[in-house]
């Protein structure tokens, strides 16, 4: 499967949250920008950063209507502990099955030891669930610049 690339139309999803309830792609697009934020791990310290950077710009990126997803293979219960513990104001999807970060072409088929784990990415889709930004990184130690995150989810609220 090739991934996902600028232009398209992101592929839609159903993934559990934190919260133990269904969130459907399909259904959180119209209103503004989404951003889909995968990240490796629950509790690692790169991870940590940017998770907690989308908390920190939250306001900014509600006020240009964007709704933030965080995404990685962990279980929706590590995700609640962990959205809990750094008060991250969005939800934590669960891709346990892989197919969502394998349809994106996010996927780590091998990540040291395990298998299928999401790669440090960002997508962000316009309301009409196109995708009009897309960052991929083969380093899990580098971060996505959240500046240009929030210039990216601004211009969009603007056009």
């Amino acid at each position: 499967m090739s991934p996902v690339e600028v232009g398209q139309r992101a592929p839609d999803f159903t993934m559990t949250s934190d919260e133990g309830k269904k969130v459907a792609l399909s259904q959180e697009l119209g209103a503004g920008p989404v951003l889909l934020s995968w990240y490796v791990f629950d509790f690692t310290n790169v991870c940590t950063g940017q998770l907690c950077s989308h908390r920190d710009d939250f306001g900014a990126l509600q006020q240009f209507g964007a709704k933030v997803f965080g995404i990685s293979t962990d279980s929706h219960h590590s995700h609640k502990a962990f959205r809990q513990l750094h008060k991250l104001p969005y939800p934590l999807l669960s891709d346990w099955n892989k197919r969502v970060s394998r349809a994106y072409g996010v996927l780590y088929e091998t990540f040291g030891d395990y298998e299928g784990v999401s790669k440090r990415s960002v997508f962000i889709l316009d309301r009409g669930g196109i995708v009009r930004f897309k960052w991929v990184t083969e380093d899990p130690k580098v971060p996505p610049a959240e500046g240009r995150i929030l210039e990216e989810v601004k211009r969009l609220r603007t056009a």
